[in-house]
């Protein structure tokens, strides 16, 4: 689950982590009297998108005058800003914050996620500050500075001060940098973040530290303990059939293919993807109906599915372990039907009852074949979408 800045903000804020006053904006009316509130010489008025590059798609700027906030304003709300993380459809900007302009020394990066790699969470500083991080990971990844942090005792003070010595962080200011990593690093546990990353973490004239730029996000597994966020979500800045597929506990991602993939399990959901691929055709959809693939989930999964223009053909890998391989047979039978679809569809099902669900498929009367192997039913699905 992603936020916008200002919320992530005002959370980090919640821990003791130092950001710049700031006042949300929604009309150009707005703005202007948040710029007044503010009373700095220069206010900066940003574009909330979940998405980052903002600044290089003009979706932040500098105004000298609260008059001048309100003119950015007006051109920035409704516009679509288009940044690399948006894709070329962009986003419409709906809101603003609108921030204290601060005397800029330095820009670093600070960030925490999990390291798949080891199991567990680790913070990252560099002193790229105000760049892509991913760039700077491809191109120069000696300027990443890593601590693995020990879940059983959490980021401890001298790894802490560790990053802030190689970051170059003044000597008087040790103290200050460690424990603003050690309020960000509580506020990514207590809040059962995936990620939080502060770019630029800034060291301003007057030897302050600051969040300049906050990007949160939630693990959704754990958002039952946090039913308060709930409110945080933006709808608007998601994908409407991938929030139709999180009512029914369905996991959709869109992608830009045209084969529609419908799978149980991720990892076979990811294999399934490389294999399409693989045999010369693109995935529309990452699809993972789960360990229960029920002829309900099924049919809400197909209604998803054909709601995407995009998708040409269907390609179901299903391995029945704890799910029947018949079960999952009926369910598309009774969806096909009961939506009146005519794509072509291809299936390969292995495991539980298998030959009793290839049976189903086989006398269902419907335009489906059946794929012996991924490879085989890659090849089927590729060739029915041309």
């Amino acid at each position: 689950m992603k936020i916008h800045e200002y919320q992530g903000k005002a959370i980090l804020k919640e821990y003791g982590v130092p950001v710049p006053r700031g006042i949300v904006a929604r009309t150009p009316d707005e703005a202007e009297a948040a710029a007044k509130e503010l009373g700095t010489d220069v206010v900066v008025v940003k574009a909330q998108i979940h998405a980052g590059g903002r600044g290089k798609g003009g979706g932040v700027k500098l105004a000298k005058s609260p008059a001048e906030a309100r003119e950015i304003a007006a051109a920035m709300l409704g516009m679509t800003l288009i940044t690399h993380q948006t894709g070329p459809e962009g986003r419409v900007v709906k809101t603003l914050l609108v921030e204290e302009g601060l005397p800029i020394d330095k820009e670093f990066y600070l960030g925490i996620t999990l390291d798949r790699v080891t199991g567990r969470n680790v913070f990252m500083a560099s002193q790229a500050g105000g760049m892509d991080i991913e760039k700077v990971a491809e191109e120069t990844p000696e300027l990443i500075l890593k601590e693995t942090i020990d879940p059983s005792v959490g980021l401890r003070g001298f790894q802490a001060r560790k990053l802030a010595f190689g970051l170059g962080i003044p000597n008087d200011l040790i103290n200050q940098a460690a424990k603003f990593m050690l309020s960000l690093y509580e506020a990514y546990e207590k809040t059962d973040a995936s990620l939080v990353e502060i770019n630029p973490f800034l060291l301003t004239k007057d030897n302050r530290l600051i969040a300049l730029d906050a990007k949160v996000n939630f693990d959704d597994n754990a958002m039952f303990r946090h039913k308060d966020y709930a409110d945080l979500r933006d709808l608007n800045e998601e994908e409407p059939l991938e929030i139709e597929a999180s009512k029914h506990d369905l996991s959709y991602i869109k992608l830009d293919g045209n084969i529609g993939c419908m799978v149980n399990g991720a990892g076979l959901a990811m294999a399934t993807m490389d294999i399409i691929k693989l045999a010369g055709g693109e995935p529309a959809n990452f699809l993972d109906v789960g360990g229960g693939a029920s002829q309900e989930r099924v049919e809400q999964a197909f209604k998803i599915l054909l709601a995407d223009k995009n998708v040409k053909a269907v390609l179901i890998n299903i391995f029945g372990g704890i799910v029947r391989c018949d079960m999952v047979a009926n369910g598309v039978v009774a969806a096909y039907k009961n939506l009146g679809m005519s794509i072509p569809i291809v299936a390969r099902l292995e495991g539980t009852n298998v030959e009793e669900g290839r049976r189903v498929l086989a006398e269902s009367g419907i335009n489906i074949q059946t794929g012996y192997g991924m490879r085989d039913a890659a090849e089927k699905v590729v060739a029915a979408a041309a």
